[in-house]
Formats: structure tokens, sequence, C-alpha cells
């Protein structure tokens, strides 16, 4: 039995990344989101989307990154994108987070955990979703892929990366 474990440990480590990477269209969805609608990426195109997975509402790190990304919003806006905020919280939960900290932007429920599975991110044991972000352009094609974020400076990531796309976009 421990072998066996050990086997699953290595193999956890070293399977092939099956996480979207620049160039592969973005795996659409449905789920519901904190407007009461079920968001479908696809709802999207025609706009570049920040597509952001968190591990849990309210803690410190996914709360410095939500706020982080909430303050440069317009900025983000102004770039004609979205931000979409996802993890495995309940939909309740993730009303709740976007109220207290005034979130202009929609999060949305992965309870069944099959986003976190399409973009490979989910964590450990699959209790979570981990931090990365993708830039998905406006034809629906992963543009960009943050493995490593910075909570407190995702923004300012997000914001020079993407300014450089869409404007190599425009070229």
């Amino acid at each position: 039995m421990g072998w066996s474990l050990f086997l699953a440990f290595l193999m956890l480590f070293f399977a092939p990344d099956k996480r979207p990477k620049a160039g592969d269209p973005a795996p659409d969805f449905e789920a519901p989101a904190t407007n009461d609608q079920l968001i479908k990426l696809s709802d999207f195109r025609g706009k570049w989307v920040v597509l952001y997975f968190y591990p849990k509402a309210f803690t410190p790190g996914c709360t410095k990154e939500a706020c982080a990304l909430r303050d440069a919003y317009k900025e983000i806006q102004g770039l004609g994108a979205v931000i979409l905020g996802v993890s495995l919280d309940d939909v309740d939960i993730l009303k709740r987070f976007k109220a207290e900290y005034q979130l202009p932007f929609e999060l949305i429920s992965d309870k069944d955990k099959s986003i976190s599975r399409a973009y490979g991110v989910l964590g450990f044991g699959g209790k979570y979703a981990k931090r990365i972000t993708f830039l998905i352009n406006p034809e629906g094609v992963v543009a960009h892929v943050f493995k490593k974020v910075n909570a407190a400076e995702h923004d300012r990531e997000v914001l020079e990366v993407l300014q450089k796309l869409v404007e190599t976009s425009k070229e």
C-alpha cells in the first residue's frame, strides 16, 4: 500500500502539464456567477478576458489578489478586458466576498471542478484551485498564462502584459 501511494505521489508531480498554453483555444465553460446568471466564456468573444483562479474566498492571499484587481479594474477595462474570478467556493460565499470587498467583476463558482479541471489548475487532492491567471484574447485563444502569481502585485503584472498584448494585436 505504501509503494502505490508513493507512485501516485510521483505521478502527481511528474504528470504532464494539462494546462492550456499560449496559442491554445481557451476551454469554454458555463457556470453560476455572482450576478445570478450562468456565465459562459464564449459570451465574452470580442473582448480580452482576465480569467483568474484562486484557492478560497476570504483568505488573506485571495483577498489581496481580488482587491488589487479591483483597484486596477478601470485600467484593465480601458484595455477592452473583463475580469472573471474562479474558485471552488459556493456562489453564496462568492456573493458575500464580492459585496464585502466591493469587487466590480463577476466571480464564478466552480463547485463541480469542471472549469478547474479543463484549465489544469486543481490543487493537491482537488480541494482548491491553484492561483493561476489566463489572459484570453478576443478570439477565445489563450494569449498568456501567469503560473506564478504575486497576489499583492498581480494587478500590475496583468496590466503590463495585457497592454503589450493589446498593442501587438493592433499591429
